[in-house]
């Protein structure tokens, strides 16, 4: 029989939820509520006693001091109540944990039908709350339909003794596993198998497939065991292994590159291999700290002569795009299973994240499914479950808004782990599966949600995207199998790791297997979340919270009373064997029988043609612009603008310090509410050594050149770790490339070869710039398809595509953490220096765009000038003779002289015209230029001559001092006073644009 409790705060309690809600009312829809009140409702479906419903009511549901709760719908008084729940079939974490906490308490299994679910039911209040608002706060604000349901009801026709009902959102297929045959006589024909079943197979492989079930020896083989045609599964598979997302295809494509201002051709082959792989496995040789990089789920680097460390990015965009909350959060737990499955297993220690959106005030005509402003809402709000209630420190992260991310969002998630360096007497970080070990999936059971996530992402987004590959993770359960897992591999009993991530068992199973030779899968012995699933959705499927294991039949044992200790969930599902063969079978039955090799093998490559058009062939000019006059009102303004103005409502959000590792912190400053240049945890508590942390984001270059966006991008995720202590010798890299569709069609994609130009630029870029700085790329990741078909007024559509995006990440060693330096100042009387040049490079820049201009001039790299600058710096860092340090990044060295004075609190006085500079005649360049290459460092007078000395014959001057007048001055190069502002005028400026949120 089930039961409906209700559970809310005592009424003279505030209500921060239902506060939260009456706000974003009046804020986002104009809508004026008195009141809102929260009531939480568990719905029990399960025999239990009336005692046993006291118990848990009272021991597990209800605190006594602050909550009242019943069986009976609670009377709490409202106009309009919204009841919102969880569709059938998708993840309950609350109702998960509170079914564990039940037969806890309750020492009993509540029985293979019970189940708890959780919904909740909002109480509105307010007069003049007609059914229309309240359906647009259910639909728009409280409940995505994809996932949840709701009800409205209003006061007078209110049941008090039925209230909402029980609702019980239990799945029930009504279906048989069926395993289906699809004949392929034809291109054309398996093709429109492609396209009804969304298997997003590329033309160009049509064949490949066709020939390889159409081969005499296959069929053979094939009739063997009872195959004929191919089946729903394997076809399901090979979609799933030879998607963009999983095989890299693009990058691994022959791009045809023409510069049509030269005419100049030439044959980009293979990006990945040319401008990734080739020079990475040449710094690796250069680099002995270099550990394992380009096979694993993450790369791995040595942090002490006892421990590695792991990192890895990835990207969430398509399923956040569709549900922001349940996008986010298994983003950030999905990139935090590949450490957890690198090597034998790493412990998670930190986590990073990006985000990029249409403007949050966004009042066009374009209708996106999710508007901007609840987008990231749920976006950040999923990234923050996902952390804190993993236990995972956030320490780094940054939002960008632009309108061409209104098509689809971007996600970008980081991961960086600690593992021995040694497990048995052996390498970590080594490992592979053999015929006879045991194929083991462990964790959460497999459901519908995530069945084609990897296909979806390799699609551009539009209205027809399957709801089907939204997944809601759960860091209560993965947390407790990371836990098992590291217990498990220090126990010498894990062979072979790796997670369920994109492709579900298809990709963690079929790409162990290539280890041993082969594999036998039996999936009737996968636990599933209900019954009714087909083969190929339990093999495909992307449920969250599962990892693949390999383990020797003799610590079977051990293994699961592991297992059953902390209480997760491990299955036998098959055996590697040298077969050569995937071999999968249902009750005895085989429904997959393919080579093992097939998909490393015999597939065209992808091919594009790549026409660069130059800045000047696209008309883009610098503007002609007289100098400003109100320098003081043009700075607020800047520090104003979205893109630079204080994210501190974010950062306030995820917690930093669980685990206790942190040293120099998101925050930092007087006020500790001035963004860090980059994040600093002790990974090992018994060390003083350090791990720093950074990202950067710049695609607003990408407009002008995608070579100079990437090179500055990778310049700036430099110098942020340089600026904290970083050692430039010791510095790894992430690349996570976003891009729109590179394929060209003349009516779908018009663009697409110059796109696809961009690519290869920024390729090159990255291999350009990685062997000048000698940055390592531990890891990486590409999502293609970052476009979206919008409607508009009119009920017309428009296809709207990101900017050309890179995110790139850096990670560090610091010998000692307390050496490390902050970005604010610190005393009076400190001197400020420049090092670096600042040239007239205003195109992209903020200025420029604050204005309604996009330029020509956009920063260039000079790798060769700026790394001996940044390895002086380093040693001035070591001999401490540096007090603060901060980048030069988006807004100029006016923006970034601010956000000194902001950090410390103290004023600072500076004289543009000591500013090194290159061909610089206005000061409103001088301030606002974002040339690359460029510190502010401030430096005690007892130390002025020791550091000068070291920046002997490089660019460096002192161009002012800190003050404690808290107001910053700055002179003009004609000598005049061009800003003369208090510090709390700027910070409250800086503050103002998203002030409310914190």
């Amino acid at each position: 029989m089930p039961y409906r409790l209700e559970i809310t705060l005592k009424p003279e309690l505030f209500d921060a939820e239902g506060e939260g809600v009456r706000q974003k009312a009046a804020n986002y829809f104009g809508i004026e509520l008195d009141r809102v009140r929260t009531i939480y409702v568990v719905t029990i479906d399960a025999n239990l006693t009336t005692g046993q419903l006291q118990t848990i009511q009272s021991e597990i549901f209800t605190n006594p001091v602050t909550q009242i709760s019943s069986y009976s719908p609670l009377e709490v008084e409202f106009d309009w109540t919204i009841w919102v729940g969880y569709r059938p079939g998708v993840r309950d974490n609350p109702g998960s944990t509170a079914m564990e906490a039940v037969e806890d308490i309750l020492g009993r299994a509540l029985g293979s039908n019970g189940a708890i679910y959780t919904s909740k039911r909002y109480c509105l209040k307010g007069k003049s709350v007609t059914m229309a608002d309240t359906d647009k706060i259910a639909g728009e604000l409280l409940a995505n339909d994809i996932i949840q349901q709701w009800k409205i009801f209003a006061a007078e026709a209110w049941d008090p003794a039925e209230g909402i009902g029980i609702i019980i959102p239990k799945v029930v297929l009504d279906h048989t596993p069926t395993v289906t045959t699809i004949p392929v006589e034809s291109d054309a024909s398996l093709e429109a198998v492609s396209d009804e079943r969304g298997l997003a197979l590329n033309p160009a492989d049509i064949p490949t497939i066709r020939a390889y079930f159409l081969d005499r020896n296959v069929q053979a083989q094939r009739k063997a065991v009872g195959l004929s045609d191919p089946t729903d599964i394997e076809l399901e598979y090979i979609s799933q292994a030879r998607s963009d997302h999983c095989n890299h295809n693009t990058f691994q494509g022959l791009f045809r590159y023409r510069d049509l201002a030269t005419g100049e051709t030439d044959m980009a082959d293979n990006l990945f291999k040319t401008c990734i792989e080739a020079p990475t496995l040449t710094l690796k040789k250069k680099k002995p700290w270099v550990v394992s990089v380009l096979w694993d789920n993450a790369g791995v680097g040595k942090f002490n002569d006892d421990h590695y460390y792991v990192i890895t990015g990835e990207t969430h965009n398509s399923p956040s795009n569709m549900e922001a909350y349940g996008g986010a959060i298994t983003g950030i737990v999905g990139v935090y299973r590949d450490p957890l499955g690198t090597g034998k297993g790493s412990k998670l220690v930190m986590g990073g994240y990006g985000y990029c959106v249409g403007p949050r005030d966004y009042a066009g005509d374009l209708m996106p499914r999710l508007h901007p402003r609840r987008l990231l809402d749920g976006i950040i709000e999923g990234v923050r479950d996902g952390g804190n209630k993993s236990g995972i420190p956030t320490t780094f992260g940054q939002v960008l808004f632009h309108p061409g991310y209104m098509g689809k969002c971007l996600v970008f998630v980081t991961a960086v782990g600690i593992m021995p360096a040694r497990i048995d007497g052996k390498p970590a970080y080594q490992k592979r599966t053999a015929p006879g070990e045991l194929v083991i999936m462990c964790g959460g059971r497999v459901g519908k949600d995530g069945i084609h996530g990897v296909t979806a992402s390799s699609e551009t987004f539009s209205e027809h995207t399957p709801a089907g590959h939204v997944q809601i993770g759960d860091p209560y359960t993965q947390k407790k199998m990371h836990d098992f897992l590291l217990e498990a591999r220090d126990g010498g009993l894990i062979r072979f790791i790796t997670d369920n991530g994109g492709g579900g068992l298809s990709s963690s199973v079929g790409e162990s297997a290539r280890f041993s030779g082969g594999c036998e899968i039996q999936l009737d012995k996968v636990p599933l979340k209900y019954e009714g699933l087909d083969q190929w959705e339990i093999w495909v499927s992307e449920s969250q919270e599962r990892m693949t294991v390999a383990v020797l039949p003799e610590d079977l044992d051990r293994f699961m009373e592991l297992s059953r200790l902390h209480a997760v969930e491990s299955t036998v599902i098959g055996e590697y064997t040298d077969s050569g063969k995937l071999h999968i079978s249902y009750n005895g039955e085989t429904c997959a029988y393919i080579d093992i090799d097939l998909l490393t093998s015999g597939f065209p490559q992808w091919e594009f043609d790549a026409h660069w058009h130059p800045p000047e062939m696209r008309g883009l000019y610098e503007p002609i612009l007289q100098e400003p006059t109100d320098y003081r009102k043009l700075l607020l303004d800047l520090l104003s603008r979205p893109n630079i103005c204080s994210t501190e409502w974010i950062s306030r959000q995820y917690d930093h310090e669980v685990q206790g590792t942190s040293v120099i912190k998101p925050l930092v400053g007087a006020g500790r509410d001035v963004n860090s240049d980059a994040a600093v945890i002790r990974p090992v508590l018994e060390s003083e050594k350090g791990l720093a942390f950074a990202q950067a984001l710049l695609p607003a270059y990408s407009a002008i050149d995608a070579y100079h966006m990437t090179a500055c991008t990778i310049d700036e995720a430099l110098r942020r770790l340089i600026a904290v202590g970083g050692d430039p010798e010791h510095i790894g890299g992430i690349d996570n490339f976003c891009w729109p569709s590179v394929q060209y069609h003349p009516q779908n994609n018009p663009d697409g070869r110059f796109k696809a130009a961009q690519l290869v630029r920024a390729c090159r870029a990255l291999r350009d710039i990685c062997l000048a700085y000698e940055i390592p790329l531990l890891s990486g990741k590409d999502s293609m398809y970052v476009d979206g078909h919008l409607p508009g007024r009119y009920g017309e559509t428009h296809k709207v595509s990101a900017l050309e995006t890179l995110q790139f990440s850096t990670t560090g060693v610091i010998e000692d953490v307390n050496k490390c330096v902050t970005m604010d100042s610190k005393m009076p009387g400190d001197l400020v220096y420049i090092l670096g040049i600042t040239r007239d490079e205003l195109g992209g820049s903020e200025y420029y765009e604050h204005l309604g201009y996009l330029g020509l001039n956009v920063p260039r790299v000079l790798a060769d000038d700026f790394a001996p600058l940044y390895r002086a710096f380093s040693h001035a860092v070591e001999k401490e003779l540096v007090a603060s340090a901060h980048g030069i990044y988006r807004g100029g060295l006016g923006v970034h002289l601010a956000m000194k004075a902001m950090g410390g609190n103290l004023g600072l006085q500076a004289d543009l015209a000591l500013v090194p500079a290159d061909r610089v005649d206005r000061s409103d360049v001088l301030l606002f230029s974002e040339s690359a290459g460029r510190l502010i460092v401030t430096v005690a007078p007892t130390n002025r001559e020791n550091f000068e000395n070291i920046f002997k014959d490089l660019t460096c001057a002192c161009i002012g001092s800190v003050t404690a007048t808290s107001n910053l001055n700055i002179k003009g190069l004609d000598n005049s006073i061009l800003v003369d502002v208090a510090v709390d005028d700027l910070k409250a400026a800086w503050k103002k644009p998203f002030g409310d949120l914190v």
